[in-house]
C-alpha cells in the first residue's frame, strides 16, 4: 500500500529540489519513492501555471502538452526580451557615434 504524505511534507521535497539538490538526494534523504517526487514535481508545475492537475491518462498526456507548450512561450518571451535589450544597447551606442 503506497504512503500518504501531507501536503507540508511534499512542499519540503519540493523546496529542497530548489535550493538545488537532485531528485535523487531529496528521494534518499526523506525516504521517497522514486516515481513519487516526479509526480509531485508535475502537479506542482501544473499548479504553478493554474492548470487543474488531470487525474485520468488521457488528461495527463493533454495537460503534458499545455505545459510543455507554456514552457516553449516562455522561452521565446525571454529570447525576444534579451533580443529588444539588446538591440536598444546596439541603437544607443549608434546614436552616441552620430552624436559626436
Amino acid at each position: 500500500m503506497p504512503k500518504i504524505y501531507s501536503e507540508e511534507f511534499k512542499a519540503s521535497a519540493l523546496e529542497l529540489l530548489d535550493s538545488g539538490m537532485t531528485q535523487k538526494q531529496v528521494c534518499e534523504d526523506l525516504g521517497i519513492s522514486k516515481s513519487a517526487l516526479p509526480m509531485w514535481v508535475s502537479k506542482n508545475r501544473a499548479h504553478h501555471h493554474g492548470v487543474e492537475p488531470a487525474e485520468d491518462a488521457a488528461g495527463q498526456a493533454d495537460q503534458s502538452k499545455v505545459l510543455t507548450r507554456i514552457r516553449e512561450l516562455e522561452q521565446e518571451n525571454e529570447i525576444l526580451r534579451r533580443a529588444t535589450a539588446y538591440l536598444s544597447q546596439a541603437n544607443l551606442k549608434v546614436g552616441q557615434a552620430r552624436a559626436k
